[in-house]
Parts: structure tokens; C-alpha cells; sequence
């Protein structure tokens, strides 16, 4: 998921306020696990809640509700903004797409390596190959927010291009690996859906509501046919034009109405829900368990390499040019940053994995792994920064 390009769109603390929020939720998910409200904590998200539209109704636990029917919204925002940096934005040539999108492979392939071969031994654990691949935008645009200057404009822009790219490969990896087994009526009637989105979108048709009716439909034929829910919301916001009347585009006005509830709402609201990990009894030799091990050497070791290693090739074999202003250690520190793999990792993890226990070791790999990019990444920022000023007084 992105956030308004800093390059387009100036001074903009959003990326900070939303990274310092996810934070926040992020951390008190933690305490709440870890203190007399453990249980209570866990028995919320097991509760029950039914949603019924006359004689069909919905249940679903509060985690699967949150994580199948708000994170559909989160996802509808990713199709948004694919579509339009597709079509019109940092993606829209191949000159400005040749850096973020081989950059984006290399940072997406080698994290699945590295987990693969850290539990290679382990055929259930190898589900969740995916887990490190993912880059969490919020928090690394926090981060860049923080550091200020120390960031270039363009690492940023660059930053926003890879999370898209990032974000499309994650869609096509849950679509493929991460769907039960199949209704082939429900996705029938999901397929209808999907094409009455198509048709709304070549007819050019302007009300919201025609499309929310429609996704709506299509979300819970999905839901029901075993293909992951939240590709509804991409679908809709695939389906949305952009093209303008008057100054306006649907599929922007809808973008800029859902991105504050997305970035200051439902993402936290995820991140509460799935970040609380119970540390009682853990012992540090749990981080050198095989799942939380392959995820924590292929966030921050797998991303930095993949990344870095792919961006620098494209840009030695002339397929891509270094972003203006930007110098080899800058770009190394931003695929560094590139490591911080919450929002999307964790998601993945509850879609590879059942188990508590497994699951407990996913949060704390994902969360270790995440922390330790985010630091070293501003370390290393802050010490070029020094750098630079030291040589400019000279």
C-alpha cells in the first residue's frame, strides 16, 4: 500500500502519523498479551459476530472478520493506487517502472529463497515461503518521515514504486498459493461479479454505489468459494475509471476518501489484531527456531540483498538509472529499510498457518526482523548524513 508520492505531492507528515499509529497499535497489541488481559484479549478475537441481509447470513470469528472483510478494504486501496501509478504514475513508462520493478523481484525472490532453504526439511513450514517477501510501506515511510532530509525525494518515489510492485506480487501469491479448497459455484458467481465490474468500468459509470453493490457481491461469492476474500477488494479497485470529468476521477476521490481510514484505522485495527504475541516462557533460542529464523534472515538479510543486488545490476548493465540525487550507500540503506515487512507478512502468516503455536512463532520473527531493518536502516541514514556534512565543511 502507498502513500501520496512525497516527490509529487511536497511536505506531507501522513507516512509519519500513519507509521507512528501502526506503531502504536502494533505495541499495544504486545502489552495487552503480556499482561492480566492475555486471555481476554484472545477470547475477543475467537467471539463470534453475525452480519445478516435478510435470510443469508455470516459468521465468522472477529480475527477472520477483520482480517477477511476490513482487509478487503485495505486491499481495494492497493488496486487503486496500481492502477493509477499503472496508468498515469511512476509505473506508467518503462523508463520510470525498469528500477523499482527489478528491484522489486530481487527483494521479493530472495527472502522466499532464503526461508525456503532455512526450512527446507520441513514441508508444513515451507508454507510460508512468502511471509519475508512482503514490504511494510507504512512503517518504512515512517521511518523515511523521521529521518527528514537524510532521505531523498527520489529513494522515496522509488520506495513507492517497489511497495506497488511488492504489493501486486503479494496479490498474485495469495491468489495462486494461499486459497482452500475451491466452490466452483461460488467462484462462478464471483466470476459474475468481477464482470459486472468489468462492464461498469467500460460503461464509464461515475456512482460509487453500483460498484460497492457490486464488490460487495463479488466479496462474499469469493469468501465462500475459497479464493482469498481481499482479492474482491482488488478487483474492485481495478475496476474503478480514472478517467476525469470536471476535474474529478472516481477512482482518485475514492482513493483519497478511503486512504485515512485505511492508514489510521483498519490497518491498525489488523495490526492490534494479530501482533499480540505472548512472551511468557519464550526463551531468546525461539528467534533460532527454523519458521521465525527464515523469516528474520530473509526480511532483513534476504531484502537488503535481493534488493540492493537487483538494483545495482540494472543500474551497471544500463537497464535503469540511480535515482537523481541518490548515492550507492543511500540506495543500500533504503533496501535495508526495504526488510520492514509487517502489515503484509503477518497477513500471509495467518493465511499459511493454523496453528497458534506456529503463529506466535511468525508474529515474533516478523516483528523481530521488522525492528531490526527499521534501525539499522536509520542508523545507517543518519551516519551517511554525518558523512555528507563532514566532507561539505572540508
Amino acid at each position: 500500500m502507498t502513500i501520496k508520492s512525497p516527490a509529487s505531492e511536497g511536505p506531507d507528515n501522513t507516512g509519519l502519523y500513519g507509521g507512528a499509529v501502526l506503531g502504536l497499535a502494533a505495541i499495544a497489541a504486545l502489552v495487552v498479551a503480556n499482561s492480566p488481559l492475555g486471555p481476554d484479549y484472545e477470547a475477543l478475537l475467537r467471539t463470534t459476530g453475525e452480519v445478516r441481509i435478510g435470510s443469508i447470513g455470516l459468521t465468522k470469528t472477529i480475527d477472520h472478520w477483520i482480517n477477511d472483510g476490513l482487509m478487503a478494504v485495505f486491499f481495494l486501496l492497493v488496486g487503486l493506487e496500481i492502477k493509477r501509478e499503472v496508468i498515469e504514475g511512476t509505473l506508467a513508462s518503462a523508463k520510470l517502472a525498469a528500477l523499482p520493478v527489478i528491484a522489486a523481484f530481487g527483494g521479493f525472490i530472495t527472502p522466499a529463497a532464503i526461508f525456503t532453504v532455512v526450512n527446507w526439511s520441513d514441508a508444513q513450514a515451507l508454507r510460508g515461503w512468502a511471509i519475508p517477501a512482503a514490504t511494510d510501506i507504512a512503517f518504512a515511510l515512517g521511518v523515511c518521515a523521521m529521518l527528514g532530509r537524510k532521505v531523498p525525494a527520489s529513494l522515496k518515489t522509488f520506495l513507492l514504486a517497489l511497495a506497488i510492485i511488492d504489493d501486486l506480487m503479494a496479490i498474485i501469491v495469495i491468489a495462486i498459493f494461499y486459497s482452500a479448497s475451491l466452490s466452483h459455484l461460488a467462484l462462478a458467481l464471483g466470476g459474475l461479479g468481477v464482470a459486472a465490474l468489468a462492464i461498469l468500468n467500460l460503461l464509464d459509470v461515475r456512482r460509487p454505489s453500483f460498484y460497492l453493490i457490486a464488490g460487495l457481491f463479488t466479496w462474499v461469492c469469493v469468501l465462500e468459494s475459497g479464493v482469498h476474500a481481499t482479492l474482491a477488494g482488488v478487483a474492485v479497485g481495478l475496476a474503478m475509471p480514472l478517467t476525469r470529468r470536471d476535474g474529478h476521477s472516481l477512482l482518485e476521490d475514492t482513493e483519497h476518501a478511503l486512504r485515512p481510514w485505511v492508514i489510521f484505522a483498519i490497518v491498525p485495527i489488523f495490526a492490534f489484531a494479530n501482533a499480540g504475541v505472548s512472551l511468557h516462557g519464550l526463551a531468546f533460542s525461539t528467534l533460532a527456531a527454523p519458521i521465525p529464523l527464515g523469516i528474520i534472515a530473509g526480511l532483513f538479510i534476504g531484502k537488503q540483498l535481493g534488493v540492493f543486488t537487483a538494483s545495482l545490476l540494472a543500474i551497471r548493465l544500463g537497464l535503469a538509472a540511480m535515482p537523481e540525487g541518490t548515492t550507492t550507500a543511500k540506495l543500500y540503506a533504503m533496501a535495508i529499510l526495504t526488510g520492514i515487512g509487517f502489515t503484509m507478512s503477518l497477513f500471509i502468516g495467518t493465511l499459511a498457518f493454523d496453528d497458534e503455536i506456529v503463529l506466535k512463532q511468525v508474529r515474533l520473527g516478523v516483528l523481530a526482523a521488522s525492528l531490526l531493518s527499521g534501525i539499522v536502516a536509520a542508523v545507517m541514514f543518519s551516519a551517511i548524513a554525518k558523512l555528507d556534512e563532514a566532507s561539505s565543511s572540508r
